[in-house]
C-alpha cells in the first residue's frame, strides 16, 4: 500500500512512522509511505500558505492552490506506478469519526493520502479533492498530524503479512463488534493473582466459552452500546444472560 501526507510539518512523522510495526512495514515494503509538505507547491514568493478569510472572521485559512497542487502532482507520481489513486482524506473535527469498519475498508485500498491541515481552517474548494472527511472525537487538536498518524497505524496492522500473526486483527476489539476480554500469561500465579483455572485446563470449549462471555461481560459493563443483541449467536446470547444474570446479583 502507498500512503502519502500532506503536511506543514512533515518532521512530525519521522519518528513515530517509524517504530514497531509500521516500521517494519515499511522496511518490509508493505507500506510505502511519502510525507509532502505542500509549502513547497506554493507560488507566493513569501512561501504563504494561509490568508484571512474573506468577510471577516477570526483566525487564518490554508489555501486552495498549494495543496491541490500538492495533490495533482501526487496523482502523476501514483498513476506514473500503475497504482489506482485511491481515497483524499481530510482531517477536520467536523468529520466522521474514526473506527475499526473505517480502519478495514482503508486497509483495501492500494493509496490513500491524508490531507493535515492547521491554522483556523480550509479554504471550502478544498473540499473538491476529498473523498472522506475523518475525526477521532469531539476535541480540537492543533493539527491534523497526529489523527493522520493513529489512522495509518490502525489502517497499516491491518494489511497482509504487517502482524505476525494473522489472527490478532481478527480477534482485536472492535473488529467483532465487541471489547476483547481479559488475558493472562506466566506466570500462572503472581503476588496471590491466579490465573482463572479454565484457561490451564486444556478443555477448549470451556476456554472458547470462558473468552467469549468475558468479551461479552467487559463490553456489558464498559461500552453496552456496542451490543447488537441480533448479531450475537445463539450461543453468545445464551452467555450474555448468563452474564447479565451474575452482575445483576452482584450489584
Amino acid at each position: 500500500m502507498r500512503i502519502d501526507v500532506l503536511s506543514l510539518f512533515p518532521e512530525m512523522f519521522v519518528g513515530p512512522m517509524q517504530e514497531s510495526i509500521i516500521g517494519k512495514a515499511i522496511k518490509n515494503d508493505i507500506l510505502d509511505l511519502n510525507i509532502t509538505n505542500f509549502r513547497e507547491f506554493t507560488t507566493d514568493k513569501h512561501r504563504h500558505v494561509d490568508d484571512s478569510p474573506f468577510g471577516g472572521g477570526q483566525g487564518m485559512l490554508l489555501q486552495a492552490q498549494p495543496i491541490i497542487d500538492a495533490y495533482e502532482s501526487i496523482k502523476q507520481q501514483v498513476s506514473s506506478e500503475g497504482k489506482q489513486v485511491g481515497k483524499v482524506i481530510l482531517m477536520d473535527p467536523a468529520g466522521k469519526k474514526f473506527e475499526q469498519a473505517d480502519a478495514e475498508m482503508l486497509a483495501k485500498e492500494e493509496q490513500i493520502t491524508f490531507i493535515c491541515g492547521h491554522y483556523e481552517g480550509y479554504d471550502e474548494r478544498i473540499r473538491t479533492i476529498v473523498t472522506d472527511e475523518y475525526s477521532l472525537g469531539d476535541f480540537v487538536l492543533t493539527g491534523g498530524e497526529l489523527p493522520a498518524m493513529v489512522m495509518i497505524d490502525a489502517t497499516t496492522r491491518l494489511l497482509p503479512d504487517v502482524l505476525g500473526n494473522a489472527a490478532s486483527a481478527v480477534e482485536d476489539s472492535f473488529s467483532m463488534g465487541l471489547l476483547e476480554g481479559p488475558q493472562y500469561t506466566r506466570p500462572a500465579d503472581f503476588r496471590g493473582m491466579k490465573v482463572p483455572e479454565v484457561l490451564t485446563s486444556g478443555d477448549h470449549k470451556k476456554i472458547a466459552d470462558w473468552n467469549q462471555k468475558e468479551s461479552l461481560r467487559r463490553t456489558y459493563l464498559r461500552r453496552p452500546d456496542l451490543i447488537d443483541h441480533s448479531k450475537l449467536t445463539k450461543r453468545q446470547k445464551e452467555l450474555f444472560l448468563e452474564v447479565r444474570i451474575e452482575e445483576e446479583n452482584r450489584n
